[in-house]
Protein backbone atom coordinates (compact mmCIF):
# COMPACT_ATOMS: atom_id res chain seq x y z
CA UNK A 1 0.00 0.00 0.00
CA UNK A 2 1.72 3.37 -0.85
CA UNK A 3 0.28 6.90 -0.12
CA UNK A 4 -0.38 7.40 -4.03
CA UNK A 5 -3.16 4.55 -4.17
CA UNK A 6 -4.28 6.35 -0.75
CA UNK A 7 -4.71 9.43 -2.77
CA UNK A 8 -6.46 8.03 -5.79
CA UNK A 9 -9.21 6.67 -3.55
CA UNK A 10 -9.38 9.97 -1.95
CA UNK A 11 -9.63 11.90 -5.26
CA UNK A 12 -12.30 9.05 -6.29
CA UNK A 13 -14.65 9.75 -4.02
CA UNK A 14 -14.45 13.68 -4.29
CA UNK A 15 -14.97 13.01 -8.00
CA UNK A 16 -17.55 10.47 -7.94
CA UNK A 17 -15.88 8.48 -10.85
CA UNK A 18 -12.66 7.20 -11.87
CA UNK A 19 -12.55 9.12 -15.10
CA UNK A 20 -12.67 12.54 -13.51
CA UNK A 21 -10.26 11.63 -10.77
CA UNK A 22 -8.11 10.47 -14.10
CA UNK A 23 -8.54 14.16 -15.13
CA UNK A 24 -7.87 15.89 -12.43
CA UNK A 25 -4.63 14.11 -11.70
CA UNK A 26 -3.51 14.11 -15.37
CA UNK A 27 -3.42 10.23 -15.49
CA UNK A 28 -4.62 7.35 -17.47
CA UNK A 29 -8.06 6.07 -16.33
CA UNK A 30 -6.44 2.82 -16.70
CA UNK A 31 -3.80 3.59 -14.74
CA UNK A 32 -5.63 4.58 -11.75
CA UNK A 33 -8.16 1.78 -11.76
CA UNK A 34 -4.56 -0.38 -12.10
CA UNK A 35 -3.62 0.72 -8.43
CA UNK A 36 -6.95 0.33 -6.95
CA UNK A 37 -7.50 -3.17 -8.11
CA UNK A 38 -3.88 -4.23 -6.61
CA UNK A 39 -4.72 -2.28 -3.50
CA UNK A 40 -8.03 -4.16 -3.06
CA UNK A 41 -6.08 -7.45 -3.95
CA UNK A 42 -3.40 -6.80 -1.04
CA UNK A 43 -5.96 -5.55 1.32
CA UNK A 44 -8.57 -8.58 0.39
CA UNK A 45 -11.68 -6.21 0.31
CA UNK A 46 -13.75 -3.99 -2.58
CA UNK A 47 -13.47 0.01 -2.00
CA UNK A 48 -16.10 0.46 -4.39
CA UNK A 49 -18.85 -1.30 -6.76
CA UNK A 50 -17.96 0.33 -10.57
CA UNK A 51 -20.61 1.24 -12.72
CA UNK A 52 -21.32 2.77 -16.14
CA UNK A 53 -23.01 5.50 -13.56
CA UNK A 54 -19.79 5.93 -11.68
CA UNK A 55 -18.53 4.28 -8.24
CA UNK A 56 -19.95 3.66 -4.92
CA UNK A 57 -18.30 3.18 -2.01
CA UNK A 58 -18.89 -0.22 0.00
CA UNK A 59 -19.04 -0.15 3.67
CA UNK A 60 -15.46 -1.07 3.86
CA UNK A 61 -14.47 1.17 1.13
CA UNK A 62 -15.91 4.09 3.49
CA UNK A 63 -14.53 2.35 6.58
CA UNK A 64 -10.55 2.62 4.60
CA UNK A 65 -11.82 6.08 3.12
CA UNK A 66 -11.94 7.23 6.71
CA UNK A 67 -8.76 5.69 7.45
CA UNK A 68 -7.35 7.34 4.20
CA UNK A 69 -7.98 10.84 4.57
CA UNK A 70 -6.80 10.45 8.17
CA UNK A 71 -3.04 9.50 6.99
CA UNK A 72 -3.01 11.73 4.14
CA UNK A 73 -3.99 14.43 6.54
CA UNK A 74 -1.18 13.10 9.01
CA UNK A 75 1.29 13.11 5.73
CA UNK A 76 0.84 16.59 4.71
CA UNK A 77 1.21 17.94 8.31
CA UNK A 78 4.78 16.50 8.33
CA UNK A 79 5.60 17.15 5.21
CA UNK A 80 4.87 21.03 6.15
CA UNK A 81 6.63 20.91 9.30
CA UNK A 82 9.78 19.90 7.44
CA UNK A 83 9.27 21.31 3.96
CA UNK A 84 11.69 24.35 4.40
CA UNK A 85 15.55 23.86 4.47
CA UNK A 86 16.85 22.13 7.47
CA UNK A 87 19.02 25.33 7.86
CA UNK A 88 15.92 27.39 8.77
CA UNK A 89 14.85 24.54 11.15
CA UNK A 90 13.92 25.65 14.47
CA UNK A 91 16.48 24.66 17.46
CA UNK A 92 15.34 22.49 19.35
CA UNK A 93 16.18 22.20 23.63
CA UNK A 94 14.47 20.59 26.09
CA UNK A 95 15.73 20.40 29.68
CA UNK A 96 14.26 18.46 33.12
CA UNK A 97 15.94 19.72 36.51
CA UNK A 98 14.70 19.50 40.59
CA UNK A 99 13.46 22.56 42.14
CA UNK A 100 16.41 24.86 41.79
CA UNK A 101 16.31 29.01 40.66
CA UNK A 102 19.61 28.64 38.96
CA UNK A 103 18.50 26.15 36.39
CA UNK A 104 15.46 28.81 35.64
CA UNK A 105 17.80 31.59 35.52
CA UNK A 106 20.46 29.86 32.79
CA UNK A 107 17.04 28.93 31.02
CA UNK A 108 16.26 32.64 30.67
CA UNK A 109 19.49 33.56 29.61
CA UNK A 110 18.59 30.58 26.72
CA UNK A 111 15.74 32.83 26.13
CA UNK A 112 18.10 36.08 26.04
CA UNK A 113 20.38 34.96 23.17
CA UNK A 114 17.97 32.78 21.18
CA UNK A 115 15.10 35.23 21.03
CA UNK A 116 15.83 36.67 16.91
CA UNK A 117 16.03 33.09 16.05
CA UNK A 118 13.66 30.41 15.86
CA UNK A 119 13.43 27.97 18.82
CA UNK A 120 11.09 25.05 20.50
CA UNK A 121 12.64 24.95 23.99
CA UNK A 122 11.04 23.01 27.40
CA UNK A 123 11.94 23.07 30.51
CA UNK A 124 10.47 20.90 33.17
CA UNK A 125 10.43 21.31 36.84
CA UNK A 126 10.29 17.59 38.85
CA UNK A 127 11.33 15.52 41.06
CA UNK A 128 14.37 13.45 40.64
CA UNK A 129 13.24 10.48 39.24
CA UNK A 130 10.96 11.98 36.89
CA UNK A 131 14.20 14.32 35.61
CA UNK A 132 16.42 10.56 35.41
CA UNK A 133 13.53 8.88 33.50
CA UNK A 134 12.72 12.03 30.98
CA UNK A 135 16.64 11.84 30.05
CA UNK A 136 16.49 8.25 29.97
CA UNK A 137 13.53 7.95 27.93
CA UNK A 138 15.03 10.98 25.83
CA UNK A 139 11.99 13.58 26.59
CA UNK A 140 14.71 15.71 27.80
CA UNK A 141 18.37 16.73 26.42
CA UNK A 142 20.02 16.58 30.53
CA UNK A 143 18.88 16.70 33.65
CA UNK A 144 19.66 18.57 36.63
CA UNK A 145 20.08 17.05 40.08
CA UNK A 146 21.75 16.61 43.33
CA UNK A 147 23.45 13.99 45.21
CA UNK A 148 24.69 14.08 49.05
CA UNK A 149 26.63 11.27 50.36
CA UNK A 150 23.77 9.84 52.05
CA UNK A 151 22.03 9.48 48.45
CA UNK A 152 24.82 9.18 46.19
CA UNK A 153 25.58 5.39 46.14
CA UNK A 154 22.15 4.40 45.12
CA UNK A 155 21.80 7.12 42.55
CA UNK A 156 25.15 6.37 40.65
CA UNK A 157 23.85 3.22 40.51
CA UNK A 158 20.70 4.01 38.62
CA UNK A 159 22.55 6.53 36.87
CA UNK A 160 24.77 3.45 35.83
CA UNK A 161 22.26 1.15 35.10
CA UNK A 162 20.74 3.70 32.93
CA UNK A 163 24.00 4.64 30.81
CA UNK A 164 23.80 8.10 32.46
CA UNK A 165 26.74 10.25 33.82
CA UNK A 166 26.83 12.75 36.30
CA UNK A 167 28.74 15.58 35.63
CA UNK A 168 29.01 17.93 38.39
CA UNK A 169 28.64 22.11 38.56
CA UNK A 170 29.38 22.60 42.25
CA UNK A 171 29.68 21.09 45.86
CA UNK A 172 27.87 23.79 48.32
CA UNK A 173 26.66 23.22 51.89
CA UNK A 174 23.32 22.53 52.82
CA UNK A 175 20.87 25.34 54.11
CA UNK A 176 17.23 25.75 55.30
CA UNK A 177 15.19 28.27 53.74
CA UNK A 178 12.70 30.38 56.44
CA UNK A 179 11.06 33.72 56.13
CA UNK A 180 13.23 36.54 57.28
CA UNK A 181 10.50 37.60 60.56
CA UNK A 182 11.50 33.68 61.67
CA UNK A 183 12.29 33.23 64.98
CA UNK A 184 15.25 31.82 64.15
CA UNK A 185 16.75 34.30 61.20
CA UNK A 186 18.96 35.81 63.60
CA UNK A 187 21.28 32.84 63.74
CA UNK A 188 24.27 32.70 61.57
CA UNK A 189 23.73 28.60 61.50
CA UNK A 190 21.68 26.41 62.83
CA UNK A 191 21.52 23.38 63.71
CA UNK A 192 19.19 20.33 63.72
CA UNK A 193 17.84 21.19 67.08
CA UNK A 194 16.66 24.31 66.91
CA UNK A 195 14.80 23.27 64.12
CA UNK A 196 12.67 21.07 65.95
CA UNK A 197 9.05 21.98 66.41
CA UNK A 198 8.39 24.05 63.23
CA UNK A 199 6.01 22.88 60.47
CA UNK A 200 8.90 21.21 57.89
CA UNK A 201 7.77 21.41 53.62
CA UNK A 202 8.63 18.97 51.49
CA UNK A 203 7.84 18.51 48.10
CA UNK A 204 5.22 15.82 46.57
CA UNK A 205 6.40 12.66 45.71
CA UNK A 206 4.52 9.31 43.89
CA UNK A 207 3.78 6.57 46.57
CA UNK A 208 6.70 4.34 46.81
CA UNK A 209 9.95 7.00 45.53
CA UNK A 210 12.74 5.90 47.48
CA UNK A 211 13.85 9.20 50.01
CA UNK A 212 17.24 9.16 48.18
CA UNK A 213 15.02 10.85 45.17
CA UNK A 214 14.11 13.75 47.45
CA UNK A 215 15.52 17.30 47.10
CA UNK A 216 15.53 18.08 50.31
CA UNK A 217 18.69 17.32 52.02
CA UNK A 218 17.84 14.59 54.26
CA UNK A 219 18.66 14.58 57.85
CA UNK A 220 18.33 11.05 59.49
CA UNK A 221 18.58 11.87 62.84
CA UNK A 222 15.91 14.78 63.19
CA UNK A 223 13.40 12.98 64.30
CA UNK A 224 9.88 13.15 61.55
CA UNK A 225 8.04 16.88 62.40
CA UNK A 226 4.98 16.76 63.59
CA UNK A 227 3.73 19.44 61.59
CA UNK A 228 4.34 18.51 57.51
CA UNK A 229 3.49 20.34 54.66
CA UNK A 230 3.99 19.54 51.43
CA UNK A 231 3.50 21.57 47.96
CA UNK A 232 4.29 20.33 44.33
CA UNK A 233 6.22 23.80 43.17
CA UNK A 234 8.75 25.73 43.72
CA UNK A 235 6.82 29.05 43.93
CA UNK A 236 3.69 27.85 46.13
CA UNK A 237 6.70 26.53 48.38
CA UNK A 238 8.34 29.96 48.47
CA UNK A 239 4.63 31.78 49.40
CA UNK A 240 4.08 29.22 52.17
CA UNK A 241 7.27 29.84 53.60
CA UNK A 242 7.22 33.56 53.46
CA UNK A 243 4.06 33.62 55.18
CA UNK A 244 4.51 31.26 58.16
CA UNK A 245 7.39 29.72 60.25
CA UNK A 246 7.58 26.68 58.43
CA UNK A 247 10.87 26.03 57.01
CA UNK A 248 12.49 23.35 54.05
CA UNK A 249 16.30 21.93 53.27
CA UNK A 250 18.10 22.29 50.44
CA UNK A 251 21.56 23.86 48.42
CA UNK A 252 20.46 27.21 49.86
CA UNK A 253 21.27 29.04 46.59
CA UNK A 254 19.08 31.82 45.32
CA UNK A 255 19.32 33.40 41.96
CA UNK A 256 18.45 37.34 42.03
CA UNK A 257 16.69 37.14 38.69
CA UNK A 258 14.10 34.67 40.49
CA UNK A 259 14.79 35.71 43.98
CA UNK A 260 11.78 35.69 47.06
CA UNK A 261 13.17 38.65 49.17
CA UNK A 262 10.86 37.51 51.64
CA UNK A 263 12.91 34.03 51.95
CA UNK A 264 16.61 33.68 53.25
CA UNK A 265 18.72 30.77 53.66
CA UNK A 266 21.03 29.93 57.12
CA UNK A 267 23.61 27.12 56.50
CA UNK A 268 22.67 23.75 58.69
CA UNK A 269 25.51 22.99 60.79
CA UNK A 270 27.57 19.99 60.43
CA UNK A 271 27.07 18.55 57.30
CA UNK A 272 28.48 17.33 54.21
CA UNK A 273 28.21 19.35 50.93
CA UNK A 274 25.36 19.04 48.01
CA UNK A 275 27.03 17.88 45.30
CA UNK A 276 24.74 19.59 42.12
CA UNK A 277 25.43 18.33 38.51
CA UNK A 278 23.71 17.72 35.07
CA UNK A 279 23.09 14.14 33.86
CA UNK A 280 23.24 13.12 30.22
CA UNK A 281 23.33 9.56 28.33
CA UNK A 282 26.73 8.02 28.14
CA UNK A 283 26.77 7.71 24.85
CA UNK A 284 25.17 10.42 23.23
CA UNK A 285 26.87 13.27 22.06
CA UNK A 286 25.91 16.34 22.93
CA UNK A 287 24.01 18.61 20.49
CA UNK A 288 25.80 22.50 20.35
CA UNK A 289 22.40 23.28 21.97
CA UNK A 290 22.75 20.93 24.85
CA UNK A 291 27.14 22.34 24.95
CA UNK A 292 25.33 26.22 24.86
CA UNK A 293 22.83 25.28 27.55
CA UNK A 294 25.47 23.81 29.83
CA UNK A 295 28.30 26.82 29.40
CA UNK A 296 25.22 29.28 30.91
CA UNK A 297 24.19 27.00 33.68
CA UNK A 298 27.77 26.68 34.99
CA UNK A 299 27.66 30.77 34.87
CA UNK A 300 24.33 30.60 36.35
CA UNK A 301 25.87 28.50 39.18
CA UNK A 302 28.52 30.22 39.67
CA UNK A 303 26.21 33.85 40.08
CA UNK A 304 24.19 32.40 41.71
CA UNK A 305 26.50 30.76 44.70
CA UNK A 306 28.17 34.68 44.79
CA UNK A 307 24.79 35.70 45.02
CA UNK A 308 23.72 33.66 48.15
CA UNK A 309 27.03 34.59 50.11
CA UNK A 310 26.03 38.52 49.65
CA UNK A 311 22.47 37.70 50.22
CA UNK A 312 22.94 35.97 53.61
CA UNK A 313 25.69 38.64 54.97
CA UNK A 314 23.56 41.58 54.00
CA UNK A 315 20.24 39.45 55.73
CA UNK A 316 22.52 38.48 59.05
CA UNK A 317 23.86 42.01 59.19
CA UNK A 318 19.91 43.54 58.23
CA UNK A 319 19.09 41.22 61.79
CA UNK A 320 21.80 41.62 63.69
Amino acid sequence: MTFQQLEYVVEISKCGSINKAAQKLFLSQSGISTAVRELEQELGIRIFARSNRGVEFTQEGKEFLSYAISLLEQKHRIEGLYKDSRDDAPMRFSVSCQRYPFCVDAFLRLLDIAEDNRYHFSIRETGMDAVIDDVYDHRSDIGIICLTDLTEKIIRRLLDSRELSFHELAAVSPCIYVRREHPLAHLASVTEEDLDGYPYVSFDHDQGVASDFFEEYPMVSLKKPAKCISVNNRATAMYVLARTDAFTTGSGLLSEPVCNPSVITIPLEGKTCVHLGWIHGKNGKLSAQTEGFIHLLEKAVSDSIAFTTAFQQAALADRT
